[in-house]
Order: C-alpha cells, then sequence, then structure tokens
C-alpha cells in the first residue's frame, strides 16, 4: 500500500528521542528514512540503558522502525562529500543538536540549501538558536524545570518531582513532524525549501497554554491537579482517580457515589468551587477514608452510575493488556532479524486510505550504508573503497 509520503526521502541525523519519534511517524506514512549513525556506537539511544543485546535494544526499536542506517565517519573529507551526495537526492534533512552544531560539521541549512536548494532543513534543539540558553543542550527534565511544569503541582505540600516519561521530547517530536508536513506542503505549492525550527523549550511552554494565558492575563492559577473535588485516591486492591468536574453539582454525586450520609455541598464551608478549594484538604481526607474501604471496581461501579469522569490507576503492564489497547491497534509485531518476534507501540494516528505500516524493523547500525550509496550511483568498487578506508562501516 502506498504511503502519503512515499517518495519523500529524509536523510536523518537525529538521536535519543525527540527527533528519533519524529523521523518514526515520517517512515510510518512512506517516508525513506535514512539514518546517518557515527561509526562504533550510532545513536546514542543504543546504549542509553544496558540491555543484553547492546546496541540493538527495545529503547532503539521503539523509535526507529522503518528506517535504514548507514554508518559514515563525518569527520572525513570522503565522509563530509558522501552526505552531501546524500542530501543532493533528499526532500528534508533533520537534526536534533545542540544550536550550531549542524553548521560546525558543515550540514548547516545555507550549506545544503548550495547543494539542494529545494531542501528542507529541520531542526530540534532545546532553547532555539539564539537568546541566553542557546548554547545549553536540550533534554527532557531540564525542560520540565525550565518551562514551570516542574514546579507545578497538586498542593505546596507535594514535592518537586520529576514526572517519569519523556513528555517534553515527545511533543517536541510531534511538533518537528507539524513543522516538516507544513514546509512539504508549501514545497508542493511553490516548489521552495525551507528552514524549520523547533525549540523543545517553545513547545513545553505551547503545552500549557491555557495556564500560561491565566497567569498572565488574570494573574491566576489553572492547575487541574489541584481541582478541589479532583485526585487520586487508594483503595483496598489499587488506586481510582476521580475528576469532580463538568457537573452542575459534583460534590453531591461524589456524597451519592461515596456513599457519603449527607450532601455536602449544602453546608457553607463546601458551598461554593472557592469554598471547596479552601477546605480542600478536608473533602480529601473525607474521601481518601471512604474509597479506602472498598475495591477498585466497587467504587468504579458507584462512580460510574453517577456519571462522574473516573479512572482505575493502571501498571504500565495492565495498560498494555488492555482490550482497548488491543482494539486501537496500538501494539504491532516486528520479525527482528535475531531476536524472533518482538512488539513494540504502533502509529495514534490512524488513517483509513493510508495507514500507518511496519515496512522494516529497526536497523543495525550501518546495516544499510551499500545499499543506499548504490542507489545514488556509488558503484560496488567506490564502496569497497570507502569500507576499506573505514569512511563508511
Amino acid at each position: 500500500m502506498s504511503g502519503p509520503l512515499d517518495g519523500v526521502t529524509v536523510v536523518d541525523f537525529t538521536q535519543v528521542y525527540a527527533g528519533p519519534c519524529c523521523t518514526q511517524m515520517l517512515g510510518d506514512f512512506g517516508a525513506d528514512v535514512i539514518k546517518i549513525e557515527r561509526p562504533g556506537t550510532g545513536d546514542l539511544s543504543r546504549t542509553s540503558f544496558p540491555d543484553p543485546a547492546g546496541l540493538d535494544n527495545p529503547v532503539f526499536w521503539s523509535i526507529n522502525r522503518n528506517k535504514r542506517s548507514v554508518s559514515i565517519d563525518i569527520r572525513t573529507d570522503e565522509g563530509r562529500q558522501t552526505v552531501l551526495d546524500l542530501v543532493a537526492r533528499a526532500d528534508v534533512v533533520t537534526s536534533n543538536f545542540r544550536a550550531g552544531v549542524m553548521d560546525r560539521i558543515g550540514f548547516g541549512h545555507e550549506a545544503l540549501r548550495a547543494v539542494n536548494p529545494a531542501i528542507i532543513w529541520a531542526s530540534a534543539t532545546g532553547f532555539g538558536t539564539t537568546g541566553p540558553y542557546a548554547h545549553k543542550g536540550g533534554q527532557d527534565i531540564l525542560t520540565q524545570a525550565y518551562t514551570g511544569v516542574m514546579w507545578r503541582r497538586a498542593s505546596d505540600e507535594t514535592p518537586v518531582s520529576i514526572y517519569p516519561t519523556s513528555l517534553c521530547d515527545y511533543t517536541t517530536g510531534m511538533h518537528m513532524v507539524q513543522g516538516i508536513l507544513l514546509a512539504l506542503l508549501h514545497r508542493e505549492r511553490t516548489g521552495e525549501g525551507q528552514k524549520v525550527e523547533i525549540a523543545m523549550y517553545d513547545s513545553v511552554l505551547h503545552m500549557q497554554m491555557q495556564e500560561a494565558a491565566t497567569r498572565m492575563n488574570r494573574g491566576a492559577e489553572i492547575n487541574w491537579a489541584a481541582m478541589p473535588l479532583t485526585g487520586a485516591f487508594e483503595t483496598t486492591d489499587g488506586a481510582v482517580v476521580v475528576v469532580g468536574a463538568f457537573k452542575e453539582n459534583p460534590l453531591r454525586d461524589l456524597c451519592t457515589a461515596l456513599e457519603i450520609d449527607e450532601d455536602l455541598s449544602l453546608r457553607a464551608e463546601f458551598a461554593t468551587t472557592e469554598e471547596q478549594q479552601k477546605h480542600r484538604p478536608e473533602l480529601r481526607r473525607r474521601f481518601a477514608e471512604r474509597f479506602a474501604g472498598n475495591t477498585t471496581a466497587y467504587w468504579m461501579k458507584r462512580l460510574e452510575a453517577q456519571d462522574l469522569l473516573c479512572a482505575p490507576v493502571r501498571t504500565m503492564e495492565e495498560a498494555l493488556r488492555d482490550e482497548q489497547t488491543l482494539v486501537n491497534g496500538m501494539i504491532v509485531e516486528m520479525e527482528h532479524r535475531t531476536e524472533g518476534t518482538v512488539r513494540v507501540l504502533g502509529n495514534p494516528v490512524h488513517l483509513s486510505a493510508t495507514p500507518a505500516e511496519v515496512r522494516r524493523v529497526p536497523p543495525g547500525l550501518g546495516e544499510h550504508g551499500a545499499e543506499v550509496l548504490e542507489e545514488i550511483g556509488y558503484d560496488e568498487d567506490r564502496v569497497r573503497g570507502l569500507r576499506e578506508r573505514r569512511v563508511l562501516r
């Protein structure tokens, strides 16, 4: 089946997470993603976490399917020229280094535009290309801290902590996908390539658009975790999260669901949202006592009977086994060359006519070097020479 990005070639310098999740998305929908990797170690995600399989492990698999790997020593003149030959026939070049690195290694926008005027040069950095933090390396946890995400928590008593999933990297990668697709659309109409720049800092500030607008214009705080009738509560066999909002009188319905003898919303100290916020610790104490007395399934049934927004707090294993996960096609299997059948998450973008496909398993380091170079006109002798001189690994 033809994908919507069939015929689009991406020369991909990205590594770790933000960039590779972007280029995997492009590859899932048909783009030919040529992954440029450093000899010997390759993409840093090959070594982020120790694994018995070494460089070819689940962390790498998760964000590098539908790509071909070319391992080139770009410190050599021949290596740099080989990359330029690839770029001359490509549509998109992607990177996620610190600001200025692509220029220093000879692959900045102007240098590549001289080789291919229609190239779309897409770069993700930590903080942008100018300004006081432009020199800093971008990293998910640092971005959580710089943008206020880490500071914003349910209450002042809640310790400052690191969010354990790389939401900043992922958000940045998806914004990078958007930028590339917009640039491809513009080039389709005009023939003009352009520069696409995404900063992780900007992406995560933008994620907080409601909170930021309220803070700047009203001096007030929007905090979904601090809503007076919202919280996670332990049960006898797990935990339940409930969102007491979007209803005429959610406190009354919570009292019914939790078998509290009176309608607390009739009390003056709980009659309004403002009063509920002032007395949130007391409400949470009452709710916690009730939830602690029965099972997750029991309370889910009662909360849902009152049409309250609620969910069991799941482990990752439980979420992956959930029937909804399977129905949505969110687990895909690949036949790995050494591991046999491996499972990874599928693509969350569901297109009816041109769905995402797994066409290639994640590549071994340098697996496709000869294949890719021969496609752009290098003969066997030239490829062999590059290997002998250890330019191509």
